[in-house]
């Protein structure tokens, strides 16, 4: 009987122990299972430790659709301090390896349409030029060239040149004290006993002023017969261009020069059409009353409003006909040469009035004023 209860007592020992052992076996088979499934499940391991993966592996198993973000690199420490460009240079030293910006094409300006005007006279233009330089003499032969050219379609800078260039010869065929012996327009003249100078100009539809200028004569009674003089074959036309405040001056059909003027005011614009200097209208600082406040100035007032001289038109053609009141006068203004600022007369410096009043004629000399 006790040999009975001892074999019992030996199985139960035998079973709490196999227990024991059994329940370690489950325990190690469930740990080992869940480390193979672990394992292979798709997840980071280092993200369980929360330490970072060797660089070789991140890269290895980043997505190559979606680029890993790099670790930033610390930059070296200069040994130099870093120099910035344009802050601790003068201005006035420039740096070679310095970066220029680029240049932005909004700086300059747009270019404007090229002028290239018309090729047939910028070709004649040039030949004029070209001849009066290795021919100095050739003073008429070259302004008839340059006339012609004028009566061709020209650019805004091929007429201004050729007005410029043809100005300067004036000043010898015209101005000068010597006739050409080619040209036309001025001849040499030999005074006859008892000629009159003021005789000799109407016979030349030019004033005696002009004949007293060019020929240095201070005075009309000072002609002296069997003296050579030049003379000049009038009339002396203008033509003055509303849209640029400019008048141009013709001997005949002549180019002679160009003179700045002033004109009408709005309300009271100066009459486009064809005039001509009324017979007795050349003038010398006459008494002129305001039409506007009926004021009556004379020569003698110092705010004389219409300078030294005063050269009254008769309107003849166009809009001009039948319009009175009307001349070309000097200014107490000289600003307002240039612009609207007149009742509708043409005004001019003094100086070149005086100028304009030594060559117009009366009854022959023509005004034509267009926009």
């Amino acid at each position: 009987m006790a040999r009975l209860f001892s074999n019992l007592a030996a199985v139960r020992h035998g079973w709490k122990n196999g227990g024991v052992y059994l329940v370690t076996a489950v325990i190690v088979f469930v740990a080992v299972v869940f480390l193979l499934f672990r394992g292979h499940s798709g997840g980071p391991q280092e993200a369980v430790a929360g330490s970072p993966a060797p660089a070789h592996q991140a890269v290895a198993k980043s997505n190559p659709q979606t680029p890993s973000p790099q670790p930033a690199v610390e930059p070296a420490v200069p040994t130099t301090p870093e120099v910035t460009l344009g802050a601790a240079v003068s201005p006035s030293v420039s740096v070679g390896t310095q970066q220029q910006p680029e240049p932005a094409v909004s700086v300059l300006p747009a270019a404007a349409p090229a002028d290239n005007g018309n090729p047939e006279a910028e070709a004649a233009i040039a030949a004029a030029l070209s001849q009066i330089q290795s021919q100095p003499a050739a003073v008429i032969e070259v302004r008839n060239k340059l006339n012609q050219v004028l009566q061709m379609q020209l650019s805004p800078r091929q007429r201004e040149k050729v007005k410029v260039e043809m100005a300067k010869l004036a000043d010898k065929w015209l101005f000068g004290p010597a006739a050409f012996p080619t040209d036309r327009l001025c001849d040499t003249y030999m005074v006859r006993p008892g000629e009159v100078l003021e005789v000799i100009g109407r016979r030349l539809k030019v004033p005696h002023e002009i004949l007293m200028q060019i020929n240095n004569i201070p005075r009309p009674q000072a002609l002296q017969a069997g003296k050579a003089l030049k003379v000049v074959k009038g009339p002396f036309n203008v033509k003055v261009y509303r849209s640029t405040f400019t008048m141009d001056l013709y001997l005949q059909d002549m180019y002679v020069r160009s003179f700045k003027v002033g004109l009408g005011r709005p309300g009271y614009e100066t009459p486009t059409g064809r005039w001509r200097v009324q017979d007795g209208g050349k003038l010398i600082k006459p008494t002129w009353t305001d039409p506007d406040s009926g004021r009556v100035y004379k020569a003698d007032d110092p705010d004389y409003p219409l300078g030294t001289r005063w050269i009254a038109l008769e309107g003849v053609e166009g809009a001009a006909v039948g319009r009175t009141g009307f001349a070309i006068h000097g200014t107490k203004e000289p600003e307002q040469i240039g612009s609207a600022g007149s009742r509708g007369c043409i005004r001019m410096y003094n100086g070149d009035v005086v100028l304009m009043y030594n060559m117009l004629v009366p009854a022959y000399s023509q005004v034509e004023v267009m926009d």
